[in-house]
């Protein structure tokens, strides 16, 4: 049976991992700080913020539960329900060759703070670059090409998905590339948003079956619990944060989350050479 303190872990990351998933300041980024912080950050720890994803990705299943029910049952006889399937398809591909060649690098050398506080400034200084460049209020038809996600062809799935791959850099975030790629290459701001929204579908429980079949030596019976336990947290988290998003989006832009990643990536990079707080390895 956990402890106490083990249950509080696993609940603060999972809230955090729900929080952060689809808002454009990196859930792992934030989940590697945390569990930094919270001394959660071993192999079986790093495995455990991989797998709590699949509660996040179940909210938006839920929010999206009539769209994804027809596209599922018209599957094999209506073309927008295979469309809908294919530019996932298409646009999942990007990520999933480049993480399955480089995953292990990457993990090996960038998941740590000091890298993520970096990832964090550099990825707010793009955002409030593409915000400046098209500022919410002055979207133009001209620089829109794409109004809904039925819209996009399955180039600009393709080209979504090759941001996406930029995510695999901790600390960059999935939905901010996503998000910020597709505004990028025309589309409006809330296609872009529901884009991101249905693509963590695929990728997020690729991405944690994938680790937990490749560590499940590290995990005993017993731990399922505290895995479905912080899945629970995500899930919760994650289905308020998706409405929340999907209202903001329709009046504001991204520059406070750029600004937030700024500040917070600033703040773990003072803290780290200072010595204010042992951040460990990375």
């Amino acid at each position: 049976m956990p402890d106490t303190l083990v249950i509080l872990k696993v609940l603060i990351l999972g809230i955090v991992e729900g929080v952060t998933e689809f808002l454009p300041i990196s859930s792992t980024g934030h989940l590697i700080l945390a569990g930094a912080l919270l001394d959660f950050n071993d192999a079986r720890g790093k495995v455990f913020e991989i797998v709590i994803q699949s509660g996040a990705m179940a909210a938006v299943v839920w929010e999206y539960r009539a769209r994804f029910v027809a596209a599922l049952g018209g599957l094999l006889r209506e073309r927008k329900a295979q469309l809908f399937w294919l530019r996932l398809a298409v646009a999942f591909m990007p990520a999933a060759v480049v993480g399955l060649a480089f995953g292990g690098a990457i993990k090996a050398h960038l998941f740590g703070p000091v890298p993520v506080a970096l990832s964090f400034i550099a990825g707010g200084i793009v955002i409030l670059w593409v915000e400046r460049r098209t500022p919410h209020n002055m979207q133009r038809a001209a620089q829109v090409r794409v109004t809904a996600v039925e819209q996009m062809s399955l180039r600009d799935a393709l080209k979504v998905g090759f941001a996406q791959c930029l995510a695999l850099i901790p600390g960059v975030s999935r939905s901010g590339a996503t998000i910020i790629g597709g505004m990028l290459f025309g589309l409006s701001r809330s296609a872009a948003t529901e884009f991101s929204f249905f693509l963590a579908v695929p990728t997020l429980v690729a991405a944690g079956s994938y680790d937990l079949l490749k560590h499940r030596a590290l995990f005993a019976g017993s731990d399922f619990g505290m895995i479905a336990l912080g899945s629970a947290a995500a899930f919760i988290s994650a289905s308020l944060v998706i409405r929340w998003l999907i209202r903001y989006v329709a009046a504001h832009d991204f520059q406070p989350f750029a600004w937030y990643r700024i500040v917070f990536g600033a703040a773990v990079l003072a803290s780290a050479y200072s010595g204010l707080v042992n951040w460990g390895a990375g």
